[in-house]
């Protein structure tokens, strides 16, 4: 993270794992009327933020081990300490390095307590006496454990952040008095209304650093709403030629593969060759179903492929499922971010692609791999296509 210049404070700064934790992160800020911009690990953050919009950084943190990730966070928060809100997102599964991050973030912001409330009720994500679920399963037993590349541990915060005070949603009043002794605080939430209660119960949002999923990220955008004319873009245009990139294994995204790999005139395939004279709006570029590979590699050959087509067989709008996926694509392609539109459908952002001068502003859907149902990958195509789900 290069953050030697002076940074503008943003309204809103947002520090993530991955791609798709970021955009998640800023996307409900957008939809609430503030600009935003997601940027990709790596860029610089001088030269990006506005005093009166969202700064979405992709740490990249996931991929690196506990300490790495930790000084990464840490950087970045000292970097953006003055943001008037500042969200360190966490998985809602609680995958990648939450504890290290945690306490990194609360380090480099020098904000004394932390609010952390990893709830996503719109995906059935919820936090029960500190427990974290996903539809009534504990994340450690569901498909989120299975996770090849990033398996779940333990749905226990009690375990993960043992400093850590377990407030219920009865006790969320307590709050105030909590707060001004400092410390770490993880609420419980089953609904929307809970988190919101969450967000109000707290009287100076400059005076913590705020934990969670795009949940949080949504409850504190209704209480931050911030119309701005200005920052209205119009409709994007629909795409003739768009691209799927599926990367993530997880079984949730490759139901949602195979239902629009069947669509009428859909070609899937694993490389680029096959695509290059495809004539259809329905391309599909996936990750082998390799059980054995290295995710890394997966990642990277797929990133690759996806730049091959840009070159000769251009594509007018993306589809990326995958925070690893979308932002090994994004680079490939020479982008540093992406300027976020909306928020079609919870935790998905769309928005367009930011990177040097030349570099075609192509419309982009970002996914979690986790998130949706089975028609998901459908109607995010005919989003950027304008045709029937």
């Amino acid at each position: 993270m290069h953050s030697a210049a002076p940074v503008t404070p943003p309204r809103v700064a947002v520090l993530a794992d991955d791609l798709t934790s970021a955009g998640d992160g800023a996307a409900p800020f957008r939809r609430a009327g503030h600009r935003a911009r997601v940027l990709l690990s790596g860029s610089p953050l001088a030269g990006h933020g506005q005093e009166d919009g969202v700064l979405a950084v992709d740490l990249g943190s996931r991929l690196l081990d506990a300490a790495a990730a930790g000084d990464r966070t840490r950087e970045a928060a000292r970097a953006l300490a003055g943001a008037g809100l500042l969200l360190k997102t966490v998985d809602s599964t609680l995958r990648g390095h939450v504890a290290a991050e945690v306490h990194a973030a609360r380090e480099g912001s020098g904000r004394p307590a932390v609010v952390i409330a990893p709830a996503f009720p719109a995906e059935g994500r919820t936090t029960l006496a500190g427990v974290q679920h996903v539809r009534g399963v504990r994340v450690d037993e569901s498909e989120f454990a299975r996770d090849p590349a990033h398996p779940v541990r333990t749905a226990d915060l009690a375990r993960i952040l043992p400093d850590a005070v377990l407030v219920d949603p009865d006790r969320t009043e307590l709050l105030p008095e909590l707060l001004a002794d400092g410390g770490l605080f993880v609420c419980s939430a089953v609904t929307d209304a809970d988190l919101d209660r969450i967000v109000a119960a707290v009287p100076d949002h400059r005076a913590v650093l705020w934990v969670g999923s795009p949940g949080l990220a949504a409850a504190l955008a209704r209480h931050h709403a911030h119309p701005d004319p200005s920052a209205e873009t119009g409709e994007l245009p629909p795409a003739a030629r768009p691209l799927v990139a599926v990367g993530s294994a997880n079984p949730a995204t490759r139901r949602q593969l195979d239902l629009l790999a069947a669509a009428p005139g859909a070609v899937s395939a694993d490389a680029a060759d096959r695509l290059r004279a495809a004539d259809t709006p329905v391309r599909i570029l996936h990750t082998p179903h390799e059980r054995r590979a290295d995710p890394v590699e997966l990642t990277r050959r797929l990133a690759a492929s996806v730049a091959a087509l840009a070159d000769r067989a251009p594509f007018d709008g993306l589809v990326l499922t995958g925070g690893e996926t979308a932002e090994a694509v994004l680079r490939a392609l020479g982008a540093h971010g992406i300027d976020l539109h909306d928020e079609p459908e919870p935790g998905i952002a769309r928005g367009t692609l930011a990177g040097p001068a030349g570099l075609s502003p192509v419309p982009v859907v970002i996914k979690a791999g986790g998130f949706g149902d089975d028609r998901t990958l459908l109607r995010l195509h005919a989003l950027l296509t304008g045709g029937p789900a």
